[in-house]
């Protein structure tokens, strides 16, 4: 059963490709919902949040106030690395832990690891491919500027604390072109998902 590491850049239409790859079928891990959850309720890396942190970055319930600490880290290299190190090592552990899940029970036709930061975390190494969503900056700006209503300042430097796209295609096996229609990026979908369920039934 393979793997796919499926990434793209903020704003790029990961998401909407993941859900597509879901009513096809396959077994989507989601690293973004692992990680809101490794930080709901009083959970370890909540704690060490507030530590590294301070208790601003909590609401007065004690709950994780995303939007102060997003203005924390996207403004600070330093400060992101911390949360990283917090954040990542439980990410990846609980996404081993469903790969090997999924293919205990084998009955997916393909596990999709849906992870913006895929490549940033060297998550590569526990997938077959990688899938790659891309957009130009340009489109990655206008689509957060309206999906965040931020300025096209703020949109930018949420782009630029991700790897550079030039970097990620390099590393790619197969690329998404998303800057067009709807529709075509789906008929990309449909290419790979055919090729790679063959070779998938060609091994079993």
């Amino acid at each position: 059963m393979r793997v796919i590491g499926l990434t793209g850049g903020i704003a790029s239409g990961k998401s909407t490709v993941s859900k597509y790859l879901r009513e096809l079928g396959a077994a989507i891990i989601d690293a973004d919902l692992i990680a809101k959850e490794t930080v709901e309720g009083n959970t370890p890396a909540l704690q060490e949040i507030a530590a590294c942190f301070g208790e601003g970055v909590l609401t007065s319930e004690g709950q994780l106030d995303r939007k102060k600490l997003a203005e924390l880290i996207f403004d600070s290299p330093d400060e992101r690395q911390k949360l990283n190190r917090i954040i990542h090592p439980r990410v990846i552990s609980r996404v081993k832990e469903l790969i090997a899940l999924y293919k205990k029970q084998g009955n997916v036709p393909l596990i999709v690891v849906d992870a913006p930061l895929l490549l940033e975390c060297g998550m590569q190494d526990m997938v077959d491919e990688v899938w790659l969503v891309a957009v130009p900056e340009d489109v990655q700006v206008e689509r957060l500027t309206k999906r965040e209503s931020l300025s096209a300042e703020a949109a930018q430097k949420r782009i630029d604390s991700q790897m550079k796209l030039e970097d990620k295609i390099k590393q790619a096996h197969r690329i998404i072109d998303n800057s067009q229609e709807l529709a075509g990026t789906l008929a990309q979908v449909d290419e790979y998902w055919a090729e790679v369920a063959e070779l998938h039934e060609s091994r079993e």
